[in-house]
């Protein structure tokens, strides 16, 4: 097996993975309870050449733009393999998005070819401007039989020919990932084939897959989590990538033992689910079982406390690990703050959960915990080669957490100005407050970026959110924040989205809030408002009329250091 570090690009890797191990399986796809698809490394292959074939067709060139749009899925993992295989810079988008946004970033992103299943491409097709597409290729998978397809090809239908594989560099760019929606300044994060070989070697230091484990993608691919240890990682190792559709926990349940799942990525919104349901079933226990049940966690807990032990903690507690398939030995989970309790919990039932940060920007992990020992309280310890350094600390010795390292990003897709402000001097600025611990392990405590991650992993830049409220019947003018923002409580828990309000006429105010409540109610939930304020004064702006959100945002916290001001929307 070669080294990660001998590779160029990440293309090289899966011409060597889907040759060295074609006999076995590469893919495997549920829906619900039923297997609906299976892919040896030898037909992911043939697949992957024969859509790449069609993307050269199509006139893809090495370094043009390839995006994808699809649900997670293995036709995801064959396109991107060919996308690859053909040089090209791939642009994953959120399926989640609006049809809207999702233009938008296409318009940005300027791809050369796409592809997307009929479901998605329906509803790009409703809104009406497609003015994003008109040079685009689009391949189109799952159409019906009679359906028509006037501007697309079919995906399946794509015919196999001559085929070039196209090298790349370590420092050509790989992949164009979006950080951030279409309100504000759209943030693709340039992200290099070395970047992403660094991170992949950096994370085979820490747990390593074997020939033949099981990797359950729950996650949506174009996620940095999931891209990396569902889709990268795997193939190195010829390990399989099983795809769940449906986020029901019955139909995990059995995915998980009908497959004898290995490892797992969660955001830590699931992850907090699924221990709201081990906890439940632990409580309805008749009470000698109960008791039995805490002893024997108890014991679990005294086995590993220096480092996990998995074959101990199936057979101390056998019906808990048989519900998560019986073979679960780690699940990773980040991309966004996890419950240290919740951690615990499950590490001392004999599931261990590394916890990491990253961000976007900088690949998929800055740091990881490597169990030795676990640790719940901390994001674990920088990755091997990446540097954390914490500036202008407080004196609690709290402050910005800054990144240099092998998988920090290259910049932002046509945004100079935005990229010389993170990039500084080689370090990557993350907007996040921690310190170090004498023992190297980064402890985030909130965040000086005026913006929000949700529980699933979602991050929110208020920029975005603002177009929604523009033209407010009566308002002079408006801004958006976070919360922790304004009022910094050195918490990653809770922080919500806050409007600014600058009325022009007082008693138009109520028919102000009608408007904005329902817009507001139009929005995806975890996009939404919480809360207004009042602000009777003109918004500090630069000599181009853009708000000055620091200065603002530190004049609301002078005048109502205890939010008094803050009211429910």
């Amino acid at each position: 097996m070669k080294k990660w570090s001998t590779y160029h690009c990440l293309g090289e890797v899966f011409r060597n993975s889907t040759a060295e191990y074609a006999h076995q399986d590469a893919i495997i796809e549920v829906n619900r309870e039923k297997e609906v698809g299976r892919f040896s490394y030898g037909k992911l292959r043939e697949e992957a050449e024969r859509i790449a074939s069609g993307f050269q067709r199509a006139n893809l060139s090495a370094g043009d733009r390839c995006a994808i749009l699809m649900s997670n899925q293995a036709k995801w993992h064959v396109s991107a393999t060919a996308a690859f295989w053909s040089g090209a810079v791939l642009v994953p988008l959120d399926y989640k998005l609006t049809p809207s946004e999702q233009l938008a970033l296409i318009s940005h992103a300027e791809p050369r070819a796409l592809v997307t299943e009929w479901p998605i491409w329906m509803r790009l097709q409703k809104e009406g401007d497609l003015s994003a597409l008109k040079n685009v290729t689009v391949f189109v998978s799952e159409v019906p039989p009679r359906e028509q397809l006037h501007s697309a090809q079919r995906w399946e239908e794509v015919s196999p020919g001559n085929f070039l594989y196209q090298e790349r560099g370590r420092e050509d760019v790989a992949c164009i990932v979006y950080s951030s929606g279409t309100g504000g300044i759209p943030k693709g994060c340039m992200l290099t084939h070395g970047n992403y070989l660094s991170q992949a070697e950096q994370f085979t230091h820490l747990y390593r897959f074997e020939d033949g484990d099981r990797f359950f993608s729950i996650l949506p691919t174009n996620h940095a989590i999931d891209f990396m240890l569902g889709f990268i990682y795997p193939q190195y190792f010829g390990a399989t990538t099983v795809f769940q559709r449906t986020l029901r926990p019955e139909f995990l349940a059995h995915t998980m033992k009908a497959y004898g799942i290995n490892a797992m990525a969660m955001v830590p919104l699931l992850l907090k689910a699924i221990e709201t349901k081990l906890r439940g079933r632990l409580n309805e226990l008749p009470p000698v079982k109960k008791a039995m049940a805490s002893l024997l966690i108890g014991l679990n807990k005294f086995v590993s406390w220096r480092r996990p032990h998995p074959k101990i903690s199936r057979r101390l507690l056998p019906a808990i690990h048989q519900g998560m398939g019986g073979k679960l030995r780690l699940v990773i989970a980040g991309g966004a703050y996890v419950d240290p309790k919740t951690a615990q919990f499950f590490y001392d039932i004999g599931i261990p959960v590394a916890i990491g940060y990253g961000l976007t920007e900088s690949g998929t992990a800055v740091t990881v915990n490597d169990l030795k020992p676990f640790r719940a309280d901390t994001v674990g310890t920088p990755c091997r080669g990446t540097k954390i350094d914490i500036r202008n600390p407080n004196d609690q010795g709290i402050g910005e957490v800054w990144v240099q390292g092998p998988t920090v990003m290259k910049g932002y897709f046509k945004s100079p100005e935005l990229s010389e402000e993170t990039l500084v001097d080689g370090w990557l600025r993350t907007g996040d407050l921690g310190f170090l611990e004498d023992s190297g392990h980064l402890v985030l405590k909130g965040r000086s970026k005026n913006m929000i991650v949700t529980e699933g992993g979602k991050n929110i830049y208020p920029e975005d959110i603002e177009i929604t409220f523009e033209d407010l019947p009566g308002c002079q003018e408006f801004c958006v924040f976070a919360r922790n923002y304004v009022w910094p409580t050195q918490n990653f828990k809770g922080d919500e989205l806050l409007i600014v309000l600058r009325t022009r006429e007082k008693e138009r105010l109520e028919e102000l809030l009608s408007v904005a409540r329902d817009r507001n109610r139009k929005l995806a939930d975890f996009k939404r408002l919480s809360s207004f304020l009042i602000w009777e004064e003109d918004f500090p702006r630069t000599a181009s009329m853009k708000v000055k959100r620091e200065k603002l945002a530190r004049a609301l916290e002078e005048k109502w250091p205890e939010q008094e001001g803050v009211q429910v929307l």
